[in-house]
């Protein structure tokens, strides 16, 4: 075996040459990007076993491990193709030692060390200039605008993102007057893009399901509902139903609540049980639905929304949203649990929360109605009619009780990339 390399300014000269060379049979070993053009490592005479057995170095410091399949393909032609003109190759592949393939239509070396660490130097260059371009643009603003500022900061400590804090701010139109009182016109305004259910479970009754992600307190929801309903109308008017055959002792914790609320407990793992379990219960005024507590990526969630099959049931569904979850992961619940086609939300965890902007924008974003909030384990103390006001009241509240302070620094480049993104 005879193995050779070639130089040549692009890949098609180096082929030429292999080809004039070393004749149709010769094999491309190898190849790779060099000063002033390319370089190709040929063999003619190629037997794959010889060349396994090869220790050491190929010449150009090609080593054999990092050499492309043997199955390369020899370079030939036939006697028709060799006087015809050649067209330009469509995208070829080529290998390179120590780099994937990468295509040699010409300039595309897109893993070339020196490209890779190019770009991640000019990522960390543009990160540079965004922030420096944030911070420009947020003590600009400051210093033409200090009143908003105030409110912006105001707002994002409340939970709000930047990008809703500027849009509300901008809403206001001219800030006159005292801070506090452009606070408050700021809150009413927020207040007022809050959806709200409108309706009280406690006098319609009917068939409601509970639903959420793991953790959120459903039981304990659905525990604190049928009390408030059995103090106002009587226990012999309210059942409890479970169709959370997963989680070990789901069953038995609401079985406790119905011992202690005198209230029946049931269970089905199917449409036709559950069904069968409806019509049992079909004197019962109030009917609660404890579902299976899931992730929002679970590919459980459509056979679960497939047993309520709300189409042939009178239910009403309320997915319930903790306070403590940050604004991204609330509106990806909201969006997962929405074959479910939710009529409402209930806010739960409040008092564990450290601000409920987030709550209030993901109900507000995904046009969820809020029923209810609740901000503790007391049953049925602990549960809360949902007004806008209150919730805004017990967010402002929050807000000042909470020790995790927003950095200024970070509300400064929050907002900035939002003015600086918004100049480009």
């Amino acid at each position: 075996m005879k193995i050779k390399r070639f130089f040549a300014p692009d890949i098609r000269q180096a082929i030429r040459m292999v080809r004039e060379e070393q004749g149709p049979d010769a094999v491309i070993l190898s190849n790779s990007r060099v000063n002033g053009g390319v370089e190709i490592v040929a063999a003619v005479d190629y037997d794959e076993s010889v060349f396994k057995a090869v220790k050491g170095e190929l010449p150009g410091g090609a080593r054999p491990e990092a050499v492309p399949a043997p199955a390369a393909a020899p370079v030939r032609e036939t006697r028709a193709e060799a006087p015809a003109p050649r067209p330009a190759p469509e995208r070829a592949a080529v290998s390179r030692p120590g780099a994937p393939a990468v295509e040699a239509n010409g300039n595309i070396w897109s893993q070339e060390p020196t490209l890779i660490e190019l770009r991640a130097e000019l990522n960390r260059m543009r990160l540079m200039m965004e922030n420096q371009l944030s911070s420009l643009a947020w003590g600009q603003f400051a210093r033409r605008e200090p009143a908003a500022v105030e409110l912006i900061q105001r707002l994002m400590r409340f939970g709000l993102t930047a990008a809703q804090s500027r849009r509300l701010v901008d809403g206001l139109g001219r800030l006159d007057g005292d801070i506090e009182g452009l606070w408050q016109r700021a809150l009413n305004v927020l207040a007022s893009g809050i959806p709200l259910y409108g309706r009280d479970i406690l006098e319609d009754g009917g068939i409601v399901a509970l639903v959420g992600p793991t953790g959120v307190g459903k039981t304990t929801t659905a525990a604190k509902l049928a009390a408030r309903y059995a103090l106002r109308h009587g226990s012999r008017q309210v059942a409890l139903i479970t169709i959370d055959n997963y989680r070990v002792g789901a069953y038995e914790q609401l079985r406790t609540y119905g011992r202690i609320l005198d209230v029946p407990v049931k269970t089905a793992d199917s449409r036709d049980g559950l069904r069968k379990v409806l019509n049992d219960l079909s004197d019962r005024r109030l009917i609660l639905i404890d579902t299976t507590g899931m992730g929002q990526h679970d590919s459980g969630l459509l056979r679960q929304a497939e047993l309520l099959d709300r189409e042939h049931m009178n239910k009403k569904t309320l997915l319930l949203l903790s306070a403590t979850t940050r604004l991204s992961g609330l509106e990806d619940v909201a969006d997962a649990f929405g074959v479910f086609r939710p009529d409402g939300c209930i806010l739960t965890k409040l008092d564990e929360a450290t601000c409920l902007g987030g709550a209030v924008s993901a109900a507000i974003s995904r046009a969820l109605p809020v029923a209810y909030y609740s901000d503790g384990q007391r049953v049925p103390e602990d549960l809360h009619p949902a007004r806008a006001g209150a919730l805004i009241a017990r967010g402002v509240e929050t807000m000042k009780n909470s020790e995790s302070h927003i950095n200024e620094d970070l509300i400064a480049l929050s907002f900035g990339k939002e003015m600086a993104n918004a100049y480009v």
